[in-house]
């Protein structure tokens, strides 16, 4: 699962026709499924599952830690993909006590929330000692652009990385669904053993709350944007303690919450 197939076009261009195919991102509902029971269905990108079902589990708050996942299975099936995550003892209870349902259109990061108090939730404070120069912020989002493969091949899809000072980028996941890309991006760091607090999480979007939300379950102290953040989401990362760093271009960026981390 590549995530991405070849479609038929026809293109015109300055006055001239032709025929021809150009490389789609794919989009399909990938069913996340804690011990047989159906928690979401979100449309994404069939690439990088298993990272997908353990991240959303953390940053929605499922579990705590990897290691209260048993096992995750990937199965495909003829109307979509279940991601198949077996939960060990005691947290299959504590998911029974707090279970909702979500019906995540591509781009939706709060449908299907059932209260104002769930969709506003207080974010985990974080706790990072990084410190950043501006040379270091826009050398991230230049690495961001670069390593976006499927961003390249598509020009549809969003991406989210991790960055570390003296490792560049140690993470970079993509989907069509940016809140996907950034479950993604929990998933990979959870797996290999990376700590949030140790870099800056990039993305290619704008920042809203719920990116915010999930920027500091992953535990990250910087998060860095293209795009300019909402009000809310300014407001939450300064309430979790995080900078918020946005409209990251080649020429700067500009710094909304906690600037102590950017030495300026």
């Amino acid at each position: 699962m590549e995530g991405w197939r070849s479609g038929e076009r026809t293109r015109w261009r300055e006055g001239v026709v032709d025929l021809g195919v150009r490389v789609l991102a794919e989009e399909t509902p990938v069913a996340i499924v804690y011990d047989a029971s159906t928690y979401a269905v979100m449309m994404a990108t069939p690439a990088d599952l298993e990272d997908f079902a353990l991240g959303l589990s953390l940053t929605e708050g499922v579990i705590a830690s990897a290691e209260e996942v048993a096992s995750i299975e990937i199965a495909e099936g003829d109307r979509g993909i279940e991601a198949r995550v077996w939960l060990k003892p005691g947290r299959r209870e504590a998911l029974a006590a707090r279970r909702r349902r979500l019906a995540g259109p591509t781009g939706c990061g709060l449908c299907g929330i059932d209260s104002l108090a769930e969709a506003s939730r207080t974010p985990p404070q974080v706790c990072a000692q990084l410190r950043l120069a501006p040379p270091e912020v826009l050398g991230a989002v230049e690495a961001l652009g670069k390593a976006q493969s499927l961003g390249q091949l598509t020009r549809g899809v969003h991406a989210a990385a991790f960055w570390t000072p003296g490792q560049d980028l140690v993470a970079t996941r993509e989907d069509v669904g940016r809140h996907n890309a950034l479950d993604k991006l929990a998933g990979a760091l959870a797996r290999n053993g990376v700590k949030g607090n140790e870099g800056a999480v990039v993305l290619t979007s704008r920042v809203s709350v719920e990116m915010v939300q999930k920027a500091a379950m992953i535990g990250a102290g910087v998060l860095i944007a293209v795009s300019a953040p909402t009000t809310l989401a300014m407001a939450t990362a300064d309430a979790a303690g995080m900078t918020l760093v946005a409209v990251a271009r080649s020429d700067g960026f500009e710094v909304f919450t906690h600037p102590d981390r950017i030495v300026l």
